[in-house]
């Protein structure tokens, strides 16, 4: 039954979450934070971590910083002013040129961020803890991910050139002797160090990751696979789902987020973004995945020649049809189970039409997607994803 298949390719929607993006609650320029006996702070869009002012009990003053804001302990992952906190009445500020700017209650500039470009939108306090100024979903001007202190994060990346650095001691933010680096050979290395001259004593610690004939190879990678598809999902003994073949994969830098490449992948899956010379990103992958979840719930291929109904050709866009005029029913041909629960129908075929926008910005990521499927998230009502096309 299309049911059953959809519940046991569920993991698969845990392997493509490395190619999600992230959700986000937008802070618009201008915005701002003070230190205060009870200061305020930007969450995540789950609450999940914070960002703001911490206050020093044994200082009797504040740290800008970022934290995990679900647990009692609230441990703090980064912070921007370790070795200078400042006093109550000071104040950080998303400027309306686009910067972070840290300052004490004379004005004075204590910390900012500096992103070398104009243009950032707003910033976010994102789900996995990095905190962004963005251009637009998927660009960034800066990011807390890019710019650590003591703390690494799942799916944070330590670069070239960047470096960990331990506390002196719990509870004081000022640089101790450890710091991991990244050296530009492609080396993870961990040492110990002068302090305050943060001269680099002979590493204890060395990944061995160098690859001295092609740097590209140093260090670690990302991917976009580019050919998701049925034949290329598998499943193991105890029906989990395997993502294989990824002799199409683009492999990205650690800071890129989109590529430009020729086009590649399956006839019938692949993304529309793909033939106008625009930038790829991790939403082609989405878009492959939108198509997937309408075969798996129409036990059908997406693209079908001979059939008697010239409209029923491509399930893409016969999908949206049957859902903007309420005939889901003609989608689920014979299969009595999901003839019965028109209202999970209804909702899958919802997500997928969201996966599957033209508009590779309109498509939520791969979190928001399980989000859905799971109800952690109301389904929203997609519009039209082909706006330019006689469907809509």
């Amino acid at each position: 039954m299309a049911f059953v298949m959809l519940y046991r390719l569920f993991f698969f929607l845990l392997l493509l979450k490395l190619v999600a993006g992230q959700d986000k609650e937008s802070i618009i320029l201008g915005s701002h934070l003070l230190a205060s006996d009870e200061p305020s702070s930007w969450k995540s869009s789950f609450g999940d971590f914070a960002f703001g002012f911490r206050y020093l009990e044994d200082q009797e003053l504040f740290l800008l910083a970022i934290w995990f804001n679900k647990i009692p302990d609230r441990t703090i992952v980064w912070y921007a002013n370790g070795d200078n906190p400042v006093p109550k009445g000071s104040k950080v500020e998303l400027t309306a040129d686009g910067q972070l700017s840290l300052t004490d209650p004379r004005q004075q500039v204590i910390w900012e961020t500096r992103p070398g470009s104009t243009g950032v939108a707003y910033a976010a306090m994102l789900d996995t803890g990095n905190f962004v100024l963005a251009f637009n979903e998927s660009d960034y001007a800066w990011e807390s991910f890019k710019n650590p202190t003591d703390t690494m994060l799942p799916t944070q990346a330590l670069d070239i050139g960047e470096k960990l650095s331990s506390g002196q001691m719990a509870g004081n933010f000022l640089k101790g002797r450890f710091q991991l680096r990244m050296l530009p050979e492609g080396n993870l290395v961990l040492n110990t160090m002068s302090v305050p001259s943060e001269y680099a004593y002979e590493p204890y610690y060395v990944s061995n990751t160098e690859d001295s004939g092609n740097s590209f190879n140093s260090g670690f990678r990302l991917i976009i696979h580019c050919d998701i598809k049925p034949q290329n999902i598998l499943l193991d003994d105890s029906l989990t789902a395997k993502i294989s073949d990824f002799g199409l994969a683009k492999l990205l830098l650690s800071d890129q987020t989109r590529t430009n490449t020729a086009i590649r992948g399956t006839r019938g899956y692949i993304a529309p973004e793909w033939f106008k010379n625009i930038p790829i990103t991790a939403k082609a992958d989405v878009y492959s995945y939108g198509v997937i979840l309408l075969e798996i719930i129409c036990c059908r291929k997406n693209v079908e020649q001979g059939m008697e109904d010239e409209d029923e050709f491509v399930l893409t866009d016969w999908a949206y049809d049957c859902y903007r005029h309420r005939e889901l029913h003609k989608l689920l041909k014979s299969d009595k189970e999901a003839r019965n629960d028109r209202k999970r129908v209804e909702k899958l075929v919802m997500v997928a039409i969201w996966c599957i926008q033209e508009d590779p910005c309109l498509r939520p990521t791969m979190k928001k997607v399980i989000q859905m499927l799971e109800g952690v998230i109301d389904v929203s009502v997609p519009p039209c994803p082909f706006p330019l096309s006689s469907v809509c």
